[in-house]
């Protein structure tokens, strides 16, 4: 069985899922992208859950700019064994600290035995993340060093990385414009 509790906070309303198990299964930011994907589909209301107060404590100290460790908190995020790898680099990424998704693969493939690894297939694991916030996705950059990517909304990333002390004024905008040709001109 699969438990959930709301929690309001300055990103917006947060999705905390724990198991019977006492561990938290998930956390995802209210329109994040993906969350068919990796949030059960059965979850009972239940914030009086012991693990689900922990995450919701967790969530209070990180708000409240205590920087608060992961190793407080049991961590049981679903997925394959090549996304578990990407997720514990993810959790590594000290507060307040960025990393690349390039630098993310190299680190998951010599952690895995690999001489590389794409960094799109990292930056798919990185966009399936199911435990937001406290697995820190937010802290990946493009190497070009553009906030790309986060299920949550670039808006909410940004948000986050400045609670933590980021300049975000230094990053470029990740622009997408479509291929021209003379023709459409």
């Amino acid at each position: 069985m699969y438990y959930s509790a709301r929690y309001n906070s300055p990103v917006g309303e947060i999705l905390l899922a724990g198991d019977e198990n006492n561990n938290i299964i998930g956390l995802w930011i209210a329109g994040q992208k993906y969350i068919a994907d990796t949030m059960p589909k059965e979850l009972a209301e239940r914030d009086d859950l012991a693990v689900l107060r922990e995450g919701m404590a967790w969530l209070d100290d990180y708000f409240a700019g205590l920087k608060p460790g992961l190793s407080e908190l049991p961590l049981a995020p679903a997925g394959s064994i090549f996304r578990q790898q990407v997720w514990k680099v993810l959790a590594e990424i000290p507060y307040g600290e960025l990393t690349t998704y390039g630098s993310v693969a190299k680190e998951t493939a010599k952690r895995m035995g690999k001489d590389r690894m794409s960094a799109r297939a990292v930056g798919g694991a990185v966009g399936h993340n199911p435990i937001s916030v406290i697995i820190p996705c937010h802290r990946v950059i493009g190497s070009d060093g553009s906030l790309t990517g986060y299920a949550g909304g670039i808006e909410k990333k940004i948000m986050l990385l400045r609670h933590e002390g980021v300049d975000t004024t230094r990053f470029k905008p990740k622009i997408h414009t479509p291929n021209r040709t003379t023709r459409d001109l």
